[in-house]
């Protein structure tokens, strides 16, 4: 070949490669790497740190290759975007997440996609999807690892854990069973106190409603504090007068003990001679309560009330009860007093014997009862018009001294009655 034909073959190789934006060796494709497919798509990646990751790293779904990282730029939050290309035969979830990962210890850096693990997987990742950063991670590097390592080995004390542990040896020797029951205090303690979580929580939050009572009414208690003061200095003041009180009152209460212990006694016997009275009492309780209801209806009981009728009153124009029942009531005194005497000894009234009650009695101008010597043995009169006559005691003159018409030899008035003019008395009259 020419030299002329080999400037013209490096310059269309030149311009060809300006023109499709070279990159340098990130243009070129290394061998082993996924196959896209023939309808890739693209996905866009946030990543707060993307540590070594380049451009033509691959891109994994669980572990088996499916795509390249294509673009990483820096976004304008200083989180880095990353661009990867994704073989169209794969489905994703649109909520799939993202992360950085290393083959091996000092191996090379991959994306990894998934769906999510704490949610369910929803919709389709598709071309153009945003990865956010809140479902991006990245695995801890082996230099942040060696870096913690020798912070703890250089200056996180190492050097004093085997003084440590021979002081801890020789403060529990001789001591294992003690330590051993602390132990087992310490977990009962622990488990009562996880038992009892719902409670301490509930009293967490009532201690914490209480603050914000106390902090909403701190004008209120600042009133409240502000105003003690006089009344505590009135206190002081009064505290003689306190004193006293208080010491009146024990005075008062040594006097009450001694009244109480001397007439006690006394209460203890009103009490007992009171007892039987109160006893009666209580076993007549039934009867009178029974006796009031009877009083309130008497002479019906309040059982018949129901059965009482009433009838219009022509005369008055009201209404008049009536119940099923009828009574006779002879006040006839022609028939009361012609079957009693005089008992000339006590003064009362006898009833006479039936056999002495002749058939006659009652009728007017029949002889009625009076006063004799023995019950029945009256004599009887007519008075005026021939009706009945009082019964008249001829043995029992001047028993009223000083009544009218009394000479106190025999004659008089009735037995505890002065003596009615116009009246004669006598045996037979």
């Amino acid at each position: 070949m020419t030299t002329t034909k080999r400037a013209a073959a490096l310059a269309s190789v030149a311009v060809l490669l300006t023109g499709c934006g070279f990159r340098g060796a990130y243009s070129l494709d290394l061998p082993g790497g996924a196959d896209t497919g023939d309808a890739p798509y693209s996905v866009q990646i946030q990543f707060a740190d993307v540590l070594d990751l380049v451009p033509q790293s691959g891109v994994r779904v669980a572990d088996v290759p499916v795509g390249k990282v294509t673009d990483i730029q820096l976004g304008d939050d200083w989180t880095a975007l990353v661009t990867v290309e994704v073989n169209g035969d794969v489905d994703l979830p649109a909520n799939a997440v993202a992360m950085i990962q290393q083959s091996s210890l000092l191996g090379e850096k991959y994306v990894e996609l998934a769906a999510p693990g704490g949610e369910a997987p929803t919709g389709e990742l598709q071309d153009g999807s945003l990865i956010t950063l809140d479902r991006t991670n990245r695995n801890v590097e082996v230099e942040e690892v060696f870096g913690a390592l020798s912070l703890v080995l250089n200056g996180g004390g190492l050097a004093q854990l085997q003084t440590i542990t021979s002081e801890l040896g020789q403060a529990l020797e001789g001591r294992e069973d003690a330590v051993r029951n602390t132990l087992d205090q310490l977990d009962t303690f622990i488990g009562g106190l996880d038992d009892q979580r719902t409670e301490i929580n509930r009293a967490l939050d009532s201690i914490n409603a209480l603050a914000g009572t106390l902090a909403a009414n701190t004008g209120t208690l600042t009133t409240a504090l502000d105003t003690i003061g006089p009344g505590l200095a009135v206190l002081e003041d009064q505290r003689g007068l306190l004193v006293s009180m208080l010491q009146s009152l024990a005075q008062l209460g040594d006097v009450g003990t001694r009244v109480i212990n001397e007439t006690g006694a006394d209460t203890v016997a009103n009490l007992q001679d009171l007892q039987p009275i109160l006893s009666q009492l209580a076993a007549a309780g039934p009867d009178l309560a029974n006796s009031l209801d009877l009083l309130l209806t008497y002479p019906f009981p309040a059982s018949s009330l129901t059965a009482l009728q009433y009838r219009s009153d022509q005369r008055t124009g009201g209404y008049a009860l009536f119940a099923n029942m009828t009574a006779d009531l002879d006040l006839d005194l022609t028939q009361l007093f012609c079957r009693y005497v005089v008992d000339q000894t006590t003064g009362a009234l006898v009833l006479l014997d039936p056999t002495q009650v002749t058939d006659a009695c009652g009728v007017a101008g029949s002889p009625g009862g009076g006063a004799g010597t023995a019950p029945g043995q009256g004599s009887g009169g007519t008075g005026p018009g021939g009706g009945f006559t009082l019964p008249t005691l001829p043995d029992l003159t001047a028993l009223v001294p000083g009544a009218p018409g009394s000479t106190g030899t025999g004659s008089g008035g009735l037995l505890g009655l002065p003596a009615i003019p116009g009246l004669t008395t006598g045996a037979g009259q």
